[in-house]
């Protein structure tokens, strides 16, 4: 078959999708494919348009790949994608929308506000929000990944330079309670019948798991299944199951989630292009699950095709 893979692109997470990509394209010339990569840049869509791609494999993270702007061009284009389509990833994308989606479903999602950052930040702003939240809080971007951006606030100082940096990723900035627990992340795939892969247990040596902790070898550690209970896990895995129905998703997603004391899952995002890196969470996840990263590579790829073909029928042109 002749593919495509999409990485790299222009987001602040660029080099973490070429990371992704080249993992992709050597897991599917590993199945006997013949595979372009493709960088996000100026010519890509009359290399797309022109290059007999049977399907196109989109490992672009973050925006201008995950958040439905590709997705819309490749549906123009006619061209099967992997993963979810243009609503769902524009969706999932922005953390805001998404969270009261969720919320509006009855899952539960830290109380959260959006705020818009222009220019510097008002210290009755910073009050404001640590007397609504307490301390510490989260701050980061509504639309960035891989922790960019991100700041837990242990003190209005840091609040303050937590919105002002989130604020430099995006005008639009999600303040939200902090929320103390176990941290887990559950991959859903549906290529196209519904695996709830395995809960997976984030250990990071670094405070915070961020971009470092998540992409330098040894600085996190992945516990499979998750050390929580059995009734926590089964409703971690039922609330990463209905935000995926619910938000829309396609192909593959990845659901992180905070387990508290009590046992109760709180819903943080969803990421519908997640990291596909010698390093990540969802090929370790399923590899638990007997789903070799070869094999998730090319079941995701059949689903697009299929899906396409469903979508186009046979009498397209």
């Amino acid at each position: 078959m002749k593919l495509a893979v999409l990485r790299g692109g222009k987001s602040a997470e660029r080099e973490v999708s070429l990371r992704s990509g080249g993992q992709v394209a050597k897991a599917l010339r590993g199945r006997g494919h013949d595979v372009t990569d493709v960088d996000l840049d100026g010519g890509t869509w009359d290399v797309l348009r022109d290059g007999g791609f049977e399907c196109v494999f989109n490992a672009l993270h973050g925006r201008l790949g995950e958040d439905g702007t590709v997705q819309g061009m490749l549906e123009l284009l006619g061209v099967a994608y992997t993963g979810s389509g243009v609503l769902a990833s524009a969706l999932c994308m922005d953390k805001s929308r998404a969270g009261k989606v969720m919320v509006a479903i009855g899952l539960h999602v830290p109380e959260f506000e959006e705020l818009e950052i222009n220019e510097g930040v008002a210290a009755d702003l910073v009050e404001r929000v640590v007397s609504r939240f307490g301390l510490p809080l989260v701050v980061k971007p509504v639309r960035e990944g891989s922790t960019i951006g991100l700041t837990i606030a242990k003190d209005a100082d840091a609040a303050a330079t937590g919105l002002i940096l989130a604020g430099r990723y995006d005008q639009r900035v999600l303040v939200q309670r902090f929320a103390a627990g176990t941290e887990i992340t559950v991959g859903v795939l549906a290529t196209p019948e519904v695996q709830v892969l395995p809960t997976l247990e984030i250990v990071s040596e670094n405070p915070v798991y961020d971009y470092d902790a998540k992409y330098t070898a040894g600085k996190s550690h992945h516990i499979i299944p998750a050390r929580i209970p059995e009734a926590a896990r089964v409703a971690a895995s039922d609330a990463a199951a209905r935000a995926f129905s619910e938000l829309g998703c396609s192909g593959m997603a990845r659901v992180d989630i905070i387990v508290d004391a009590g046992g109760t899952p709180w819903v943080l995002e969803v990421n519908t292009v997640p990291g596909l890196t010698e390093l990540s969470l969802l090929p370790d996840a399923a590899r638990a699950a007997g789903v070799g990263f070869e094999e998730l590579c090319q079941r995701l790829v059949d689903h697009a095709v299929s899906r396409h073909a469903h979508r186009v029928g046979p009498a397209a042109v």
